[in-house]
């Protein structure tokens, strides 16, 4: 059977087969990763259809759009045929899209459980490439009221002034905060600094009368929640 390659346009495609097409007729949800990053490509080069083009950029993020949504403006523009227009809308739409299941969680208000922190971390750093540390402040209802980004660090670590964290959650009236940060290797065993920290901020937290309920160690698709592991 024929199947259509960098020598058959997208034009030439059946009209039910290509992307833009697909969608209307079919559906989004009928439409591969290649197909809906071709879409973003618009079209593609000389030698490749926009659906060819977007499989050599999956190919490069190990066709795992966790791995893609961590790649650069320099990274992508390192692809041939991707300028930086280009990489400039694929990041774009990953970040709408981080924005989107953002808002989704925050939609649930009160946080019961290490799981429900976890959401909210995982929206906001769960891909990120470097260490960043945040908080999220709560009300006595166990409700949020803000997240805050306390650092950005390096891909082994960031520093945290507890001065920063207190004087935020002051002015907000924060009741209790729920701590925050990633391990980009993927491995959410404390270190020996993130568990000194967590002593840290825990105790500053009993001289300001602001509970720190937890600290979350994100991964990209689990956690270590200190509270749970009973370290806190």
């Amino acid at each position: 059977m024929e199947t259509y390659s960098n020598h058959h346009p997208i034009r030439n495609w059946a009209e039910d087969d290509r992307p833009r097409e697909k969608l209307l007729l079919k559906g989004r949800q009928s439409l591969s990763d290649a197909e809906l990053l071709a879409i973003l490509l618009v079209s593609g080069t000389r030698n490749e259809s926009a659906v060819d083009l977007a499989k050599t950029i999956l190919k490069h993020a190990h066709d795992n759009l966790g791995e893609l949504s961590k790649m650069s403006v320099t990274d992508l523009i390192a692809i041939k045929g991707i300028g930086k227009a280009r990489a400039i809308a694929i990041i774009a739409s990953i970040e709408l899209g981080r924005r989107r299941n953002e808002s989704e969680v925050l939609s649930r208000e009160k946080i019961s459980s290490s799981r429900d922190a976890y959401e909210i971390f995982r929206s906001i750093i769960g891909d990120r490439p470097y260490e960043e540390f945040w908080i999220i402040l709560l009300n006595k209802a166990n409700k949020v009221l803000r997240k805050c980004n306390i650092s950005e660090g390096g891909i082994s670590g960031t520093v945290v002034d507890p001065k920063k964290i207190f004087k935020i959650s002051l002015d907000h009236h924060a009741s209790s905060i729920i701590l925050g940060h990633n391990h980009p290797s993927g491995v959410v065993t404390p270190s020996e600094a993130d568990n000194r920290i967590t002593k840290k901020i825990r105790d500053a937290g009993i001289l300001l009368d602001v509970a720190v309920l937890d600290h979350l160690i994100i991964g990209e698709d689990t956690y270590y929640s200190f509270a749970d592991e009973g370290t806190l």
